[in-house]
């Protein structure tokens, strides 16, 4: 039985996270939103982290760490003294200037490289799924004894879905390091306390159609065309088989980083 391609042998298919699939995304939508349809279980990371700012930036000069094109910093612009975003993606910040507070900033910037702020500069800082080499310089650019908070990816994050749809998702590496890089960065920013958080909850994906818009994600509308049109008929049965009455249900696992600097 022949199966159809992975999706990732298509010519114009750009790696995920890489900037030049950074900056197609921003082209095609000039934010980083997911276009897929899902619920979470309660608590899980992303509402852990909130939790956790909303306690962190109140009257507080604040850093935000791959703001996109900026939604979740605005969401702050009442509680802290002032807020900088900043992403490598133009059309990102361009799209999150169009609305801007006089409290508010964004920058264009590249987080492999010393970052553009002064020593000193921030109270604290967090970094919502952003890149983690900006970590050692965060040191630099944020007060002593002012906190960071975190949020990443964990290395079983949607896991069944490699499992479950493995010609659409491809094999799942043997080994994910992502905890043990985001523990390397760590220590070399030589943070006064670090604290890692594993938490896990469940996401439901809401139909076969959202388990291919969140594999396709970033990627161009002829390969998300071409990846309905071969895949579907695949991944339907699969999806039923396993789907509950709230969806498909996969590991939802993020780490929540707490740092005093």
């Amino acid at each position: 039985m022949l199966h159809p391609p992975n999706p990732n042998t298509h010519p114009d298919w750009l790696a995920p996270h890489s900037l030049a699939w950074y900056t197609q995304l921003g082209e095609m939508t000039g934010e980083y939103v997911y276009p897929w349809r899902s619920t979470i279980t309660e608590p899980n990371g992303e509402s852990l982290f909130m939790e956790e700012i909303s306690r962190m930036v109140p009257d507080q000069s604040v850093l935000d760490i791959g703001c996109g094109h900026g939604a979740f910093t605005l969401h702050w612009t009442r509680s802290a003294k002032e807020i900088v975003g900043l992403d490598v993606t133009e059309n990102f910040v361009q799209k999150a200037r169009t609305q801007t507070p006089e409290n508010v900033s964004f920058v264009v910037t590249n987080t492999k490289y010393t970052l553009p702020f002064h020593d000193d500069m921030f109270d604290c800082a967090y970094n919502r799924k952003g890149p983690t080499s900006a970590y050692p310089d965060i040191a630099r650019v944020v007060k002593r004894g002012g906190s960071f908070i975190g949020l990443h990816p964990g290395d079983q994050l949607s896991a069944e879905l490699f499992e479950w749809f493995p010609h659409l998702f491809g094999l799942r590496p043997a080994d994910t390091p992502i905890l043990q890089n985001l523990q390397e960065r760590l220590k070399q920013a030589a943070f006064q306390r670090v604290d890692i958080q594993t938490v896990i909850a469940t996401e439901y994906f809401q139909t076969p159609l959202d388990v291919i818009r969140m594999r396709c994600f970033g990627q161009s509308p002829a390969i998300l065309t071409s990846t309905i049109e071969q895949h579907m008929e695949s991944v339907m049965p699969i999806f039923d088989h396993y789907a509950t009455s709230s969806g498909l249900p996969t590991t939802h696992m993020y780490y929540l980083v707490r740092v005093i600097v």
